[in-house]
């Protein structure tokens, strides 16, 4: 018996104990009565009787009746892996891992996420770029296979008597500036991307100019520019995709927050005779949203795929809070860092032939649809990054901080209008602004695929993959990320990429 039928069976038994206790006190007051009042009585008695007879009868464990509603949006019990966050990476892991199911094909998946409406996911927040300029060979190989898993798409994602999948795939490149300063950073990262595989070239100011007449070349000394799977895309298009095809495979979507743990704990001595709590998470506590019902499910392992908040969730089983020059001293180093986009209308802006272009001052835009509209912003200082509480827009930000540098470089910005404007959570990597992918050294069962620093969304797609792989095959198969493991935050060895926007 489950324990809703045990506990409708206890309550029906209580419910007819007392019943008969009030039927026996009324039954002594109406037979003091006369003979017609005690044959209606006994009549109204034994139709209740039956009545109650049905009814416990009905609720006996192999019966549906309920007393109480039960809450259709409650997680299973039971699943073997739980994915903290419905985000595209954690839709993407999802995908992957049952795609990779090699056995009975009845692995238990289940995908918990904290926003039913998505109107905070960093995910459809973002400005839904993907390239392949980065500086180190793991970002470059991640965004590879990644633009090339978009480009053939639907050989993935396609659903049977479902709309194909249409990204909005728009392959304008990016357009990175250097100045004289960063020029021989910009030379390095191209032989680097060039030797990964990536079809980039590199411009004069003079050959900026003639492909891009409408940039101001002053201070530029040096310019990247991508030649395939590289521009923009629709993030939504992307994040439901994976989702619809991984529920179409039998993984299981719920809407709550993970409040806790349960795990237990094995104590180990190093050789240094320094003790080691080892953890193993037995059950993920979701709580419903709006409501005090929760949902313990116990599970195998978890994926922490939580973004901006996974430092947080990791936080909940112990992880940052031993002492700080011990293993468990070591936090998740991922917060979130609020990002402005702004749409801007220009009529004579740049046009159809605009890239995705990043300035050395850190102001970048792109083309939104037609018609002259643009998406641009640019990262804030360290020491001016802006309240985290909330994602309220400072207009005042744009007025001293974007326009300026973005007029500067494309004169025809000087007259625009703002139209709208939204803000977005990066998962900010504070050790090297690089994604953490697998497990955690202490904690056996929960893998990580978090901190991507704001590219987490064009590298989804192979992230995902890698994940699976970590979990079903036990190490990388197609591409090796072991660089980016927990491993080097243990050892202050960061992975810095010199190419963040």
């Amino acid at each position: 018996q489950t324990g809703c039928e045990c506990f409708r069976f206890i309550l029906l038994n209580f419910l007819l104990t007392s019943l008969l206790c009030i039927f026996s006190s009324v039954l002594d007051e109406k037979l003091s009565t006369g003979g017609a009042l005690r044959n209606d009585f006994l009549k109204e008695l034994k139709a209740q009787m039956a009545a109650m007879k049905k009814k416990a009868a009905d609720g006996l464990p192999s019966s549906n009746w309920m007393p109480f509603e039960i809450n259709p949006n409650l997680p299973p019990e039971t699943a073997d892996i739980v994915i903290v966050g419905g985000g595209v990476m954690g839709w993407s892991i999802a995908y992957w891992l049952k795609q990779k199911e090699k056995f009975s094909k009845k692995m238990r998946v289940l995908v918990v996420e904290r926003d039913p409406t998505y109107s905070q996911a960093s995910t459809v927040l973002s400005a839904g770029g993907i390239r392949q300029q980065f500086s180190l060979l793991e970002n470059i190989h991640l965004s590879l296979e990644s633009a090339d898993f978009m480009r053939n798409i639907n050989e993935h994602l396609s659903v049977v008597n479902e709309d194909p999948v249409d990204l909005q795939f728009n392959q304008s490149g990016y357009l990175f500036l250097a100045s004289e300063e960063v020029a021989h950073i910009m030379e390095q990262n191209y032989n680097t991307q060039r030797c990964a595989g990536a079809k980039v070239s590199l411009f004069s100011p003079q050959q900026v100019k003639e492909k891009f007449p409408w940039i101001n070349t002053e201070g530029v000394a040096l310019a990247s520019y991508g030649l395939e799977n590289e521009g923009w895309f629709d993030p939504w298009s992307l994040l439901n995709a994976f989702r619809r095809k991984a529920m179409s495979m039998g993984v299981i979507q719920c809407f709550g927050e993970v409040a806790d743990f349960r795990h237990v704990k094995q104590v180990l001595m190093t050789k240094n005779g320094e003790q080691i709590d080892m953890k193993t998470i037995k059950s993920v506590k979701v709580q419903m949203l709006n409501s005090l019902e929760y949902q313990p499910v116990e599970c195998a392992l978890v994926v922490n795929a939580a973004g901006a908040f996974s430092g947080k969730l990791a936080k909940m089983v112990g992880i940052g809070l031993g002492p700080k020059d011990s293993l468990a001293g070591f936090s998740v180093p991922v917060e979130p860092r609020k990002r402005y986009v702004y749409v801007v209308h220009c009529p004579d802006g740049p046009g159809l032939d605009s890239p995705f272009l990043i300035d050395y001052s850190g102001v970048y835009f792109r083309r939104e649809g037609l018609g002259g509209n643009y998406i641009c912003g640019v990262s804030p200082e360290e020491a001016e990054e802006p309240d985290t509480s909330n994602l309220e827009v400072d207009h005042q930000f744009f007025e001293d901080k974007v326009w300026p540098k973005l007029a500067n470089r494309v004169p025809a910005f000087e007259k625009l209008k703002v139209t709208s404007a939204w803000a977005g959570f990066y998962d900010y990597n504070t050790f090297d602004q690089n994604g953490i992918i697998g497990i955690h050294p202490l904690i056996n069962n929960m893998y990580f695929a978090t901190g991507f620093s704001g590219h987490g969304l064009q590298q989804s797609p192979a992230v995902g993959r890698a994940v699976a792989e970590l979990i079903l095959d036990g190490e990388f198969k197609t591409l090796d990320l072991s660089g980016l493991s927990f491993r080097r935050i243990l050892t202050q060895e960061p992975m810095l990429e010199q190419n963040i926007v």
